[in-house]
């Protein structure tokens, strides 16, 4: 074929389907397809577009035929289509197979298995080219939202800084006025600004000190108006531990019992659950871990894994305060946290809101908070979880004793 033909093939094939256009119709961009080609297109697509340059039109074009484009399409088949059974495909190796089609772009014939796989190989181009302009689109919005959250993290500084510069300008004006009475001869001066700042130091600190010790009796007061009674349920506890008849003490007796084994009880792990579980509101039990060297204390979901060993994390379905090795404090989080206490605790303090997803533990005596899991999100029930741990030879056989509360109306 000669190179006018050549030229004149390029301009009159389908992107499409490769051939010369039938039925020739022009999208609004300016290009040109066969009619069905570029219906078939739009009914497979969710958007309206050109199949060339890609632009999308909001409202599907009316196609109609350009006649001027079919006849100049006729007049070239008439002049330099061949007979097809004269056509071999250019693709095949040894034996050559008929061709059914010829692209008159590149001038190669295809066979049926060819023409298959250039089709395949345009679709493909065209899905990589897509996915390529949704990247392009994501990575944009990416950015807008970076920019965005920068953006109010600097206005954020920028309050810090201005509140920490009052700050330093207030300090600075204090300190000046102590180094101006510091060198003061005025003696009578001196006694009244030092009298006038003792009289404010101290009401300042009895004001703290009273506000201090109302909030802390406003608080144990509010934990135990939300006591609940728990008692040990025996279907759950492991052969080790020994429950007493009233269901507030358990100690790890050091010889394992013959108990059923049902799927509540716990067979590794020596702990046992309070008998009622809580799905909703608030409540707080206190333990007396005194004389004790190893323990647990928590509360866990109701599908916790109780057979064989247990991982014990918030992931797990455990919310769980641990003391180890005499005087090592743990959070159970993941990983564990290990806790600096001052006062040794002698009866802890469990604090649950479900719907706040908050579970605190406190050091009863010195009403001091110890350790608070925050953010959690509660599905199931939950019910008070105890673990003695094990006797250790006897160093550790005190028992773990729930506390009874007294209301107060």
């Amino acid at each position: 074929m000669s190179s006018s033909s050549g030229s004149m093939a390029e301009e009159l094939q389908c992107s499409v389907c490769l051939e010369v256009f039938t039925d020739p119709v022009s999208t609004p961009c300016g290009h040109n397809f066969c009619k069905s080609c570029l219906n078939q297109c739009w009914d497979n697509s969710q958007d309206c577009k050109c199949p060339l340059c890609k632009e999308t039109f909001s409202k599907r074009p009316d196609l109609k035929i350009n006649t001027a484009l079919r006849q100049l399409v006729q007049l070239f088949q008439e002049k330099f289509t061949l007979s097809i059974t004269d056509v071999l495909c250019d693709i095949c190796d040894e034996r050559k197979l008929k061709a059914l089609k010829s692209c008159l772009v590149c001038q190669n014939s295809y066979c049926e298995t060819h023409l298959d796989a250039e089709r395949e190989k345009t679709a493909s181009a065209e899905l990589f080219s897509d996915l390529m302009r949704s990247i392009k689109r994501c990575q944009a919005e990416l950015l807008e939202m970076m920019e965005e959250k920068q953006k109010t993290a600097e206005k954020q500084d920028e309050e810090l800084i201005q509140e920490l510069q009052q700050e330093i300008t207030e300090l600075k004006m204090r300190n000046t006025e102590l180094d101006h009475l510091l060198h003061t001869e005025d003696h009578l001066q001196l006694l009244q600004v030092s009298v006038s700042l003792s009289a404010a130091s101290r009401e300042c600190v009895l004001r703290e000190l009273e506000t201090t010790e109302k909030e802390e009796r406003c608080h144990s007061y509010s934990l135990i108006s939300l006591s609940v009674d728990v008692t040990l349920d025996p279907d759950t506890a492991h052969p080790y531990l020994i429950l007493s008849d009233d269901g507030k003490q358990v100690i790890h007796g050091d010889i394992k019992q013959k108990l059923p084994n049902n799927q509540k009880r716990f067979d590794h792990c020596t702990c046992v659950l309070g008998k009622d579980g809580f799905s909703s509101g608030r409540f707080y039990f206190e333990v007396q871990v005194n004389e004790k060297t190893k323990w647990d204390l928590g509360v866990a979901r109701e599908s916790i894994n109780r057979k064989g060993k247990v991982t014990v994390s918030p992931q797990d379905g455990f919310w769980v305060l641990g003391l180890w090795n005499e005087n090592e404090y743990w959070a159970c989080t993941d990983p564990y946290v290990l806790l600096s206490l001052r006062v040794k605790p002698q009866k802890v303090g469990v604090f649950v809101d479900y719907e706040e997803g908050l579970v605190s533990f406190y050091n009863v005596e010195s009403k001091s908070h110890i350790y608070s899991f925050t953010g959690q999100s509660f599905t199931e029930k939950l019910y008070p979880l105890f673990s003695p741990c094990r006797n250790e030879k006897g160093t550790n056989s005190a028992p773990l004793i729930i506390s009874s509360f007294n209301r107060i109306s």
